[in-house]
């Protein structure tokens, strides 16, 4: 049997993430909070076994802000419809080019469930058919309602749009100032961070996944970083005392951070050179 001090100490850990999620699908912090507070009562009230309490609380935090949503945007009265034996065109779109600013500025073109899948799947990488289960429909369906505000959300590409290196250095800057969304909007949804073993070694981070979990792990870190070549890219490495210790190998697509893979190999090391802006530093 769980204690209420366990409960309360799994919540207060997740919270942070929770008011996250809160806030992004209503635009609106303080509600966000409240929120957030009525899935504590909901959990503190439950007597239901939780085998998965991150999962059970993002469930709660979801299906609440839908109904928020709703009382504020009906949904529409048609229906979607969909053919159970097609393949869904869904899968081979690529995710929402930014979410945070772009969510916000389009807000009210979203509809209710629109609005849950596509935060939760683009922004937290919650699979469709959990998404599904908070919606009372198919994954299919989940997977088109986030594809719709996908095509409300992305912004036409701009014609000045930036060089990779550019939007390396704004990641390490908005990394270096703590600039949460900043982060959110230079990295793409599904970002993936990785490590080979000697940077494993060192301490880096193995494995995270997702522009949420990526963000929390860089906010206001990288102070030791400088930007550099990495095999010919533009990335970033942490040198101590005039040695590159770990390069940040950054895959950039689209004007996103979609890969970043920390590299520690000394065959890798031995190659990286700095940099200045998009030039090799003379």
């Amino acid at each position: 049997m769980v204690s209420e001090d366990q409960l309360r100490e799994g919540f207060q850990a997740e919270r942070p993430r929770l008011e996250r999620i809160a806030t992004r699908i209503l635009g609106d912090g303080h509600a966000a909070e409240d929120i957030v507070q009525q899935a504590w009562l909901r959990l503190h009230a439950t007597e239901e076994p939780i085998d998965n309490l991150a999962g059970w609380l993002t469930t709660v935090t979801s299906r609440l802000c839908l109904d928020r949503l709703r009382v504020r945007i009906p949904e529409p009265t048609e229906s979607i419809e969909f053919t159970a034996t097609e393949a869904d065109p869904a899968d081979d779109v690529v995710l929402a080019d930014t979410v945070g600013i772009a969510l916000q500025v389009v807000l009210d073109r979203l509809t209710p469930s629109e609005r849950v899948a596509f935060v939760l799947h683009d922004s937290f990488a919650v699979d469709f058919e959990v998404i599904a289960s908070m919606l009372d429909t198919t994954a299919v369906a989940a997977r088109k309602l986030a594809s719709r505000a996908r095509a409300k959300v992305r912004p036409a590409a701009p014609e000045d749009a930036l060089a990779d290196w550019e939007i390396v250095d704004a990641f390490m800057a908005a990394a270096r100032e703590g600039d949460f969304a900043r982060l959110l909007e230079l990295l793409a949804p599904d970002v993936v961070v990785s490590a080979d073993a000697a940077a494993s070694a060192l301490g880096t981070p193995t494995h995270l996944r997702g522009s949420d979990e990526v963000a929390t792990f860089f906010n206001g870190a990288a102070a030791a970083a400088f930007p550099v070549f990495v095999d010919g890219r533009a990335g970033a490495a942490w040198i101590h005392r005039g040695e590159v210790k770990v390069a940040f190998d950054f895959t950039v697509e689209h004007g996103q951070v979609r890969q970043l893979r920390f590299r520690a190999d000394d065959d890798v090391l031995a190659g990286v050179r700095r940099r200045e802006g998009g030039r090799e530093r003379k």
